[in-house]
């Protein structure tokens, strides 16, 4: 008998399990500003791709013209260059010379100092098995015409990585600008 009475309650129980209910609602997708108010985010489209106002037929054209212009500059152009050199790249340089150029145009010091850099890219060579990365040495050095915090300072060696994309075929531009000293 109680193997009946357990059969029974199994089955009513196993029935109710597969039946709907008129008051259950299809599941419906959040609209955007439900699901920023859940996460913190609103969903927006991809931004468009990033171009640069300028490219190179090879790879290391386009770092040697980067990396040219990064190191050369005065405290009354520096804002201005690195202004240049955002438009001439994208992705993580161009982010990296926005900013750059922000910090620099409103510093105190550098243009009290009349502080200047010069100095000539001396190797590029790719970077072993990392394909579009480059390391690059430039030999520099900084003078200052109102202090006399740079006198006497000899020029220094200075590596960064750096890594290109091709934005079309034959056109490479920078995408990666990384000082390492």
């Amino acid at each position: 008998m109680r193997a009946a009475v357990a059969l029974t309650i199994s089955a009513f129980a196993a029935g109710g399990c597969g039946a709907s209910h008129e008051h259950e609602r299809p599941a419906t997708r959040q609209s955007p500003l439900a699901q920023a108010q859940a996460t913190h985010e609103y969903p927006s489209p991809s931004p468009p791709p990033q171009t640069a106002a300028a490219a190179a037929h090879a790879p290391i054209e386009a770092i040697r013209a980067f990396a040219t212009a990064y190191i050369n500059w005065d405290a009354q152009t520096v804002a201005a260059d690195m202004r240049s050199l955002a438009a001439a790249a994208v992705g993580q340089a161009r982010a990296a010379m926005i900013l750059a150029a922000a910090e620099t145009a409103g510093d105190y010091e550098l243009q009290r100092g009349g502080i200047a850099n010069r100095g000539t890219v001396e190797a590029i060579a790719p970077r072993p098995s990392r394909p579009r990365e480059f390391i690059v040495v430039t030999l520099e050095s900084t003078t200052a015409t109102n202090t006399t915090a740079y006198q006497g300072l000899r020029p220094a060696w200075h590596v960064a990585l750096a890594t290109v994309a091709e934005q079309s075929p034959g056109q490479w531009v920078l995408s990666g600008w990384q000082p390492e000293n």
